[in-house]
């Protein structure tokens, strides 16, 4: 929590300080149903990545503003992770998962199973399989491919429709849920 070349407290640091104290103290705002419309006073994100073994557990808005920082953070453990390519990650996307997940009242972390990819990835992964879109909203930043084990897909993807904010798409044979922050719609069974 300090920042290690001036020995100080960081301004992200104290604000995630904050807003974990506000969470404890006030558990009811994650269910809000205003949560995508600006009604919660923060956000929270968690996942892990089987790829990497990384974890992630951050809270990225408070009380009406983004973090940078934690965008930041989002954007790197989001990354394509075949080549290490980063790209900025929609904060639409970002706020549908943390409000579908929310909705399913978990504290299990999504597991990202695809967030960017670069176009070499995307080229290679659609010469192996018909369900990879040409113009993929992972190209762009857009989209992530997400799984929980405590609840089905499902379970998962009504959660994501029901915030009315973006594609959800189910992948029930592999396990997974997309959700992106493009137009409003529904693919897969």
């Amino acid at each position: 929590m300090t920042d290690t070349a001036s020995g100080s407290i960081s301004r992200r640091g104290l604000l995630r300080a904050f807003a974990a104290t506000t969470l404890a103290a006030a558990p009811t705002y994650s269910n809000a149903a205003g949560f995508l419309r600006g009604g919660g006073d923060i956000r929270r994100l968690r996942m892990y990545s089987a790829r990497t073994g990384e974890r992630l557990d951050m809270i990225y808005w408070v009380e009406g503003q983004y973090i940078a920082d934690a965008l930041n953070e989002i954007n790197h453990f989001m990354r394509d992770w075949r080549t290490n390519d980063v790209k900025q990650i929609d904060a639409r996307t970002v706020d549908l998962m943390a409000a579908a997940h929310n909705l399913l009242d978990v504290s299990e972390p999504y597991m990202l199973i695809s967030g960017y990819r670069c176009p070499k990835t995307n080229a290679m992964l659609r010469s192996r399989s018909s369900g990879v879109a040409k113009n993929s909203r992972h190209l762009r930043g857009q989209a992530a491919d997400l799984r929980l084990a405590s609840r089905s897909v499902n379970q998962m993807a009504r959660a994501a429709q029901s915030c009315n904010a973006g594609g959800v798409g189910r992948y029930t044979g592999s396990n997974f849920v997309h959700m992106d922050c493009g137009p409003v719609r529904t693919w897969g069974s």
